[in-house]
């Protein structure tokens, strides 16, 4: 007996549920990034202590990708998704009660592997709506993850300057997760059984889509979320120490990658659905490394803001695109194959501002950004791999 709503209602209802997960991580993760410095400093640890415990943190998440594709693709999304994201709301609330470096270690280890897992978990979720609907729509999901984000930023600033506690404002955070997570999970969708003779196969007889290609989408989303790393960590360093500005405009330089990457997922899904997704990944990389390259260049600040603001925009719609390639490669393993391609991605924005940083031991910052430039002058020169293959797998 199928109880489910109408296949008419049903795809609708699923994207709203996508988007409400997308959302309730970027605010979990923003008001855990809003908050570090009040947990830094109640924990008594130090600059150096607290970086090596955010390694572990991105460890730990990478952990919790690579298992939850996995059980993704054994359970289905409508049981993994909103666990995932009880078990963030859960997570959330330790760092607020920690008190000494290792129990901070010991929360964080929980908070990146639910952050880890309700990653795999959404974006396969996403690619699924995403095949019940005749465009992409996978770009607005990601924009959600940065509105919910930016919503944590004025609540966090909010919460902290009305002087609640850190374990009742994480608290709280953890709550609302939990019961979003509860309620948007009843709208979820599994795929629909793949049929047999549906099944693509070389003359081999495999199935399974070549590793290489897997490996390939996986580099691009190395490339382009380092590159999105380092502006997120950089950004405003740059307008303050190679440009001289204060503070408060220096902040603007992130201000604007960060406001133009938003508008741009939005619009990318359009863009996506007239030109394709090699062609967002291709020309989108090759107006970031513009960007890159103006605002690094750019001796005067209004400048400056506008590379940024292209560098933001020109990344905006790759990495959404290289997630659909990587859930559609083989839907019986989607999860699998997305965690391998998110998990790369994810490597790469840790590893971005670290590296940028080990480089201004010997250049300067601005030069340090031939690293994502190159990076992104990459992208466009493998962008083709994600020109469609296409074959007869439904009748029209």
């Amino acid at each position: 007996m199928d109880t489910r709503p109408p296949p008419a209602v049903r795809p609708r209802a699923a994207r709203v549920a996508t988007w409400a997960f997308f959302a309730l991580n970027g605010f979990a993760v923003g008001m855990w990034v809003v908050h570090i410095p009040v947990v830094e400093r109640s924990t008594g640890i130090s600059h150096s202590t607290l970086g090596a415990l955010l390694l572990v943190l991105g460890a730990a998440a990478f952990a919790g990708m690579q298992v939850t594709g996995r059980l993704v693709d054994r359970f289905g999304h409508r049981r993994v998704l909103p666990a995932a994201g009880v078990l963030l709301g859960l997570a959330v609330t330790g760092p607020g009660l920690a008190g000494t470096w290792w129990s901070l270690g010991l929360t964080l280890v929980v908070f990146g592997f639910g952050n880890g897992s309700i990653d795999v978990a959404m974006n396969s979720h996403a690619v699924v709506v995403e095949r019940a609907y005749p465009r992409p729509i996978m770009a607005s999901f990601h924009a959600m993850w940065s509105i919910g984000g930016a919503i944590a930023a004025f609540a966090g600033a909010a919460v902290l300057r009305a002087g609640i506690p850190t374990a009742a404002a994480l608290g709280g955070t953890g709550a609302f997760c939990v019961v979003s997570s509860l309620v948007a999970g009843r709208f979820l969708m599994d795929p629909a059984p793949e049929p047999d003779s549906g099944a693509p196969a070389d003359p081999a007889g495999r199935t399974r889509p070549p590793m290489r290609l897997v490996w390939l989408l996986g580099g691009l989303a190395f490339a382009l979320m380092l590159a999105e790393g380092v502006a997120n960590d950089w950004a405003a360093l740059h307008l303050q120490d190679v440009l001289g500005t204060s503070a408060a405009t220096a902040a603007l330089g992130y201000g604007s990658f960060a406001v133009a990457m938003t508008v741009g997922r939005f619009a990318t899904d359009r863009v996506a659905a007239l030109a394709g997704p090699a062609a967002v990944v291709r020309y989108g990389s090759a107006l970031a490394a513009l960007g890159l390259a103006t605002a690094s260049l750019s001796p005067w600040v209004p400048l400056a803001l506008v590379g940024w603001a292209l560098f933001g925009l020109g990344l905006s719609g790759g990495v959404p695109q290289l997630f659909t390639a990587a859930g559609n490669l083989d839907p019986r393993a989607s999860g699998a194959l997305m965690a391998k391609v998110v998990g790369l991605g994810y490597v790469g924005l840790l590893a971005g501002p670290a590296l940028i940083g080990g480089l201004t031991r010997w250049m300067p910052l601005n030069v340090a950004f031939a690293v994502p430039f190159v990076l992104c002058g990459l992208a466009v020169v493998f962008a083709p791999v994600l020109s469609p293959r296409r074959e007869p797998v439904e009748a029209a």
